[in-house]
């Protein structure tokens, strides 16, 4: 019995529940946001060291063994993604404390949030394709509702964009299963991988393959169906658009990650120069965006889909080294854009605006949050010694020895239209004096937030920002021994029989047979 694998989903289940129960006790509610995320975070170090010791952690749900049952499985990604679950969750519950005003609290704000960290969790740790499917639809169900928590007209207007391209998504996914279990017979995804390895009508597996990518695809708000994302995120409050931004698109990127490693890898010579392409046109479509915007939280969600580019163009190129840098893009990005979307509605306390045109003068008001801001938004742009930097490089260093030139080039134009985007806001926000006609009070309602009812609390929104612009701080200076964990994460990815044994509990045999004894053995 391995409870570390499966407490990480069962805690925030647990504090959403009790969160609920205290319905009408706002403090009640808060001491549990916080109080439930550090148990998030100490159980998730706990899965990190238990997976650095023993490579993989599986549990069999209800005694039923693979691939029967429901299995919960971890390596070292599915860890390091419940770790940074973990970071981000507790700092949000801490950011919400000063940002999230009575209004939103009152209809389930904390336990919709535990809903969806349940649900991202979930999708981190399943090894059930149909299980994938179903922490998806959580995810969909609590963001939505995060989404509309306010009912201003901007936040009804993003979540019709929002649910119907992910229930679109969810169709596909959800009809690729189908066919994959008339095709296979069976739903556990080691299982899957030895079946279709072993399948006779590869074209089947083909569209399978498509199906699948098109999926994962739209829910990481990849090219050409991103739009939902730059339409959506900018409306609710800050808290919530920051979740959003460092967990939600990279549950997308990572179900394309462990499917497109796992169970289609054999596919990859079709699907390649998609997923290469698809990374390049996600890059630019959403670096132009962003060029194009004055205001804050739209110009942080259109880098988004911009990031997502680098991230998919490390499964593209398929080599231990660009998965070890998509890997790394992933975990940088999380940290850093979460914190982007903090800053910004530190900003809009200050100065009552997102709108970069009304705003200035915080460099020498607010210092601390000028460096903050550097730290974080001059990482996403990939300047050394910051931790873009050298996500980048991977990325692009792999580019080069695989000779997608043409793709490299891209990522490399793309890199100087982010720092375009972020000298931009720093300029804006930062550096010039405050206009004259900013008129604005802070306490001005903005669209899906109601924070002008929170007391001044602002050392509660300095707190989690100072903390990940550490940590974004941290991951370029130590990005030698991150890269060791990094390459780790490669290797078991580019090599998934270990995964397979792991889950199956059995030797892998030729031609996809499961060979359980020396006599025995199971007909895919």
């Amino acid at each position: 019995m391995r409870p570390e694998v499966a407490l990480p989903v069962l805690l925030p289940l647990l504090s959403g529940a009790l969160s609920l129960l205290f319905w009408r006790s706002r403090s009640t509610q808060r001491f549990i946001a916080v109080a439930g995320n550090i148990a998030l975070l100490g159980v998730a170090l706990w899965l990190l060291v238990s997976v650095s010791l023993d490579d993989y952690v599986v549990i069999q749900m209800g005694g039923w063994e693979a691939p029967i049952g429901i299995t919960l499985v971890a390596d070292m990604l599915s860890a390091v993604m419940i770790v940074l679950t973990g970071i981000i969750g507790l700092a949000l519950a801490v950011y919400s404390l000063a940002s999230t005003g009575p209004g939103h609290e009152k209809f389930g704000y904390y336990p919709l949030m535990h809903l969806l960290l349940a649900g991202v969790a979930g999708a981190f740790l399943t090894g059930d394709i149909f299980n994938l499917y179903v922490w998806f639809e959580v995810m969909l169900v609590a963001s939505f509702a995060l989404l509309i928590l306010g009912g201003e007209k901007a936040q009804m207007e993003g979540a019709i964009k929002y649910v119907t391209l992910n229930l679109l998504a969810s169709v596909i996914f959800l009809t690729a299963i189908g066919l994959t279990y008339g095709m296979v017979g069976t739903l556990n995804m080691a299982d899957i991988a030895q079946r279709l390895a072993a399948a006779e009508n590869q074209g089947m597996v083909e569209v399978l393959a498509v199906m699948f990518m098109i999926a994962f695809g739209i829910k990481a708000a990849a090219f050409p169906l991103f739009f939902w994302l730059p339409a959506s995120y900018h409306t609710p409050p800050v808290a919530v658009s920051a979740l959003f931004a460092g967990l939600l698109t990279k549950v997308g990127v990572y179900s394309l990650y462990r499917v497109f490693t796992l169970m289609f890898d054999q596919t990859l010579g079709y699907t390649q120069d998609l997923l290469l392409w698809g990374a390049a046109l996600t890059m630019v479509t959403g670096v132009l965006g962003a060029a194009a915007q004055f205001e804050f939280r739209r110009i942080l969600s259109f880098h988004i889909v911009s990031q997502i580019g680098y991230m998919i163009l490390g499964l593209a190129l398929f080599t231990p080294l660009a998965i070890a840098g998509g890997i790394f893009a992933v975990m940088h990005n999380i940290v850093v854009k979460t914190n982007l979307f903090l800053i910004s509605g530190i900003t809009r306390r200050l100065q009552g605006t997102y709108e970069l045109k009304k705003m200035g003068g915080l460099y020498r008001e607010q210092p601390w949050l000028a460096v903050a801001f550097f730290l974080s938004a001059f990482s996403l742009a990939g300047i050394p010694p910051l931790s873009g930097f050298f996500a980048k490089f991977v990325i692009v260093r792999a580019g080069i020895e695989a000779g997608a030139y043409v793709v490299t080039g891209v990522a490399l134009a793309v890199g100087l239209m982010t720092l375009y985007s972020m000298v931009k806001i720093w300029n804006e926000v930062f550096w010039k004096t405050l206009p004259e006609d900013n008129l604005v009070p802070v306490e001005q309602t903005v669209v899906g937030d109601d924070s002008r009812m929170v007391p001044a609390s602002l050392w509660l929104m300095y707190l989690p920002v100072a903390v990940l612009a550490l940590f974004a701080l941290l991951i370029g200076l130590f990005a030698e021994p991150l890269m060791v964990a990094m390459n780790q994460i490669g290797d078991q990815l580019m090599n998934p029989q270990g995964y397979i044994e792991a889950v199956l509990g059995a030797e892998v045999g030729i031609e996809g047979v499961l060979v359980e004894g020396p006599d025995e053995e199971m007909t895919p």
